[in-house]
């Protein structure tokens, strides 16, 4: 599938949205990514995830990943490699595993996120994991919104690379033209 085939798709299934958004850090845009409309179509999801399949490291073991965007790209990229999947959540504003979740001494993990803007929640599951003595053999994601900045010390993979323009809320056009603004993300506050 190309980048644009996969626009196109985002766009006819409401992943990629069109209008005057927050973002979770506060800045605004004209464009925001909603992955999690992806998956209200699993055929779809599994078929756009297979695209990042070989370019993933070999020998994955398990899956981990940051709740909550995060949990269902690490659930359908388990399913696809036949590999077990755990995910991170916020306990009192830390990142952690919970649920019985653990990782072992050695176990070789992927740590996948639906969108990387500044990577910060993939790098707390890094350092759960590093923790925990695992193997981080590299970071997978459907969208990178970080233009090249993100790094996690292991290889980075994205489905694509997509450069979305934000603006801060005092220099803001869409705000100057009195745009409702929408806050869509999963920390709203």
């Amino acid at each position: 599938m190309t980048n644009l085939k996969i626009i196109t798709v985002f766009q006819k299934l409401g992943v990629l949205q069109k209008g005057h958004f927050q973002l979770t850090s506060g800045l605004h845009s004209p464009e925001y990514m909603q992955c999690a409309k992806l998956f209200e179509y699993p055929k779809k999801a599994s078929q756009v995830l297979q695209e990042l399949l070989p370019r993933l490291p070999q020998d994955i073991e398990t899956i981990i990943a940051p709740a909550i965007g995060g949990i269902t790209v690490g659930y359908e990229m388990a399913r696809l490699l036949g590999c077990r999947f755990v995910f991170a959540e916020r306990q009192e504003g830390q990142m952690t595993f919970r649920r019985g979740f653990a990782l072992s001494p050695g176990e070789r993990v992927l740590a996948v996120e639906d969108v990387i803007t500044t990577g910060g929640s993939v790098r707390e599951v890094i350092d759960l994991a590093k923790e925990a003595q695992a193997q981080v053999l590299g970071v997978a994601s459907v969208v990178d919104r970080s233009q090249g900045k993100a790094n996690f010390g292991v290889p980075f993979v994205s489905l694509i690379t997509m450069e979305i323009k934000t603006y801060e809320p005092d220099h803001c056009p869409l705000c100057a033209k009195q745009v409702p603004l929408n806050r869509p993300g999963s920390r709203q506050g």
